[in-house]
């Protein structure tokens, strides 16, 4: 088969991908500030996919940490026991090349993504986690989500990742350096021949109680999607059982006989945010 992620000599390496109707749908989970929660809403997102019926591919851009590679390994790992129910993506991991500036390093780095794609072009949706800062790696990620998901931790001081605020906190200045990159690579993702993105930021570790700096960063926030367009995601709590389960590669979802408040209310906020994603108008499998 032919890969529809073609690298033609005048570079462009999207639009034989983007000129096709039957395709994977691309999720991808985007942020340059670390800590967000971009792998552990990866890792649930591929879950709750998976929950459903979808068939499910998974590729790590950000070699360096790699912790989604890692969440998946461990789930591998935990699986080997013959313990029934936990299923298991497609994974890939696309290795950073040395002296990435020169055009050998990313031909090379385009050829294993292209190879990664194709041998998923039979699944209904690819999740693809990214690195925590801006290099050749996130922006290939971000020209090719159909879905953007943006988790961003919920403080003023994460909110610098989307918006510039005057001294008072109270007024929008402009988008960030991030997202006028996104918004850069949406347009670079249109000249290619694809629609743009659906745009999600999704506020994570939520504080569970009312407050004013949550009302302020609510309304921001709205004030921002408006304006450059993306959409807001009710998002996911402070809670430890999303990262307590790493170890073991398990997600809220996988634990079906824990009916405990907590992760009953965590299982329904991850489903939320399945739903979400596929109801994406961008949604083409």
């Amino acid at each position: 088969m032919s890969s529809g992620f073609a690298l033609p000599a005048q570079g462009g390496a999207f639009q034989n991908w983007f000129a096709q109707t039957a395709r994977p749908a691309v999720i991808v989970l985007g942020n340059e500030k670390g800590g967000s929660g971009k792998s552990t809403t990866a890792m649930h997102l591929i879950v709750g996919l998976m929950k459903q019926g979808h068939s499910v591919g998974s590729i790590d851009l950000d070699s360096r940490q790699a912790t989604l590679t890692h969440y998946v390994q461990n789930r591998v790992r935990y699986a080997s026991k013959k313990v029934n129910g936990i299923t298991l993506p497609e994974h890939k991991r696309i290795e950073m090349q040395e002296r990435m500036e020169s055009d050998a390093a990313r031909d090379q780095v385009l050829r294993d993504l292209a190879e990664a794609i194709e041998s998923m072009q039979d699944r209904d949706y690819i999740v693809i986690d990214t690195p925590g800062s801006e290099t050749f790696l996130s922006h290939l990620g971000h020209i090719i989500a159909d879905t953007l998901i943006t988790p961003l931790n919920d403080s003023f001081l994460d909110l610098d990742v989307l918006i510039r605020l005057d001294a008072d906190g109270r007024n929008i200045l402009g988008p960030s350096a991030y997202a006028r990159m996104v918004l850069a690579r949406a347009a670079r993702r249109r000249d290619l021949g694809g629609p743009a993105p659906d745009w999600i930021v999704m506020r994570t570790r939520r504080a569970h109680l009312e407050s004013r700096n949550r009302r302020d960063l609510e309304r921001l926030l709205g004030q921002l999607g408006q304006r450059i367009g993306f959409r807001l995601a009710p998002g996911l709590s402070e809670r430890v059982v999303y990262r307590e389960l790493f170890t073991r590669g398990l997600t809220v979802l996988d634990i079906d006989d824990d009916t405990t408040t907590s992760r009953d209310a965590a299982r329904g906020e991850v489903g939320a945010l399945v739903d979400m994603v596929v109801s994406s108008p961008t949604a083409v499998s």
